[in-house]
């Protein structure tokens, strides 16, 4: 339990702890059988409904891609061998487990949330690498930036971004990467083959109809998850959104209560925050939105901020950005 709650908060969250779904973890049980029985059940259903079995497949990638952040954090054994064995088929196909889970811990650093050279997954960039992507990878950068940019470039961005340091690593000679990457290349064979097998869908189906749209729906939920912030609480943000968006990301939009409490289950974390909204939205700094609908209608085609982060030396700086203050004092 983190040092930065008050007591209210903490008994609270203790008295949560000691219920039955927390202790039996059912919920999470339960979500683990319902991912892969209904992953199966419509790639069985595709020689009966062909295309129409996509829209529901790429929802339960999405779903297992959230439920594989709940096995990181520990549920829903304390065993983290089971959890890595729970989250470890690769349904949508991009990323293997482990590099997902050693960069995801990494990024709950505190003091080092959206610091581009310490943060494993800050959508920021630092001066050298401005400086080194040119025009046109700027102004990518400057797309991904907005949330139709997000789902339309932010995938390519994140498989670029995710290969050139893989690389980077395996040239530097670090342990395991290459055999990673061999594992994870192995189980998508595997999985595709079985799935071809299993139903005769085209491996060209799955792997563009429903892994990539699959990854650009994911990267929906971190557009604007975090911003710089001389306070680390005001680097998270808190999306109140509900209904089908929150269950698909299993209410990580709350962030800033799961980077409170990241050992806090997914089915809590909605109580946690309506017992404790008001202090909540101080902590953030009023870094809150509606929901993803909001989000659209601000930032559809209007960047949240600049892709450098303020850290970067002033030199490095896109025009105009020289003066512009830490994001969490703009005027929102």
């Amino acid at each position: 339990m983190t040092v930065y709650l008050d007591a209210r908060h903490r008994r609270l969250v203790k008295l949560l702890l000691s219920t039955f779904a927390a202790r039996s973890e059912w919920p999470t049980w339960g979500l683990v059988v319902g991912v892969y029985a209904s992953w199966l059940t419509l790639i069985w259903a595709w020689p009966l409904l062909g295309y129409w079995t996509l829209p529901p497949l790429i929802l339960v990638v999405v779903l297992h891609q959230s439920l594989q952040h709940e096995l990181i954090h520990g549920h829903p054994t304390r065993w983290s061998r089971v959890n890595a064995l729970l989250a470890y088929p690769p349904l949508g196909l991009w990323f293997p487990f482990p590099l997902y889970r050693d960069s995801h811990l990494a990024h709950h650093r505190r003091e080092t949330l959206t610091d581009p050279t310490l943060d494993p997954e800050s959508r920021y960039v630092d001066g050298e690498l401005w400086e080194r992507r040119g025009q046109t990878g700027r102004a990518l950068l400057w797309l991904d930036k907005t949330l139709t940019g997000r789902i339309l470039v932010g995938p390519v961005l994140s498989l670029h971004g995710m290969l050139d340091h893989e690389l980077g690593r395996w040239r530097r000679g670090e342990q395991g990467v290459l055999r990673v990457w061999l594992e994870h290349l192995a189980l998508c064979a595997g999985l595709l083959l079985t799935i071809h097998g299993l139903s005769g869908m085209p491996v060209a189906v799955y792997v563009l109809g429903v892994a990539w749209p699959a990854l650009a729906l994911a990267l929906v939920r971190s557009f604007y998850e975090h911003r710089p912030a001389v306070d680390p609480a005001q680097r998270c943000v808190l999306n109140e959104s509900g209904g089908a968006m929150r269950w698909l990301f299993l209410n990580n939009t709350l962030h800033l209560v799961h980077h409170d409490l990241p050992g806090l289950p997914w089915y809590l974390i909605p109580r946690v925050y309506r017992a404790r909204r008001g202090a909540y939205r101080m902590r953030s700094g009023d870094f809150v939105f509606s929901g993803y609908r909001e989000l659209g209608r601000r930032f559809g085609w209007r960047a949240v901020d600049a892709p450098l982060h303020p850290t970067a030396p002033l030199s490095a700086r896109p025009l105009g950005t020289e003066d512009r203050p830490c994001v969490s004092s703009l005027p929102w």
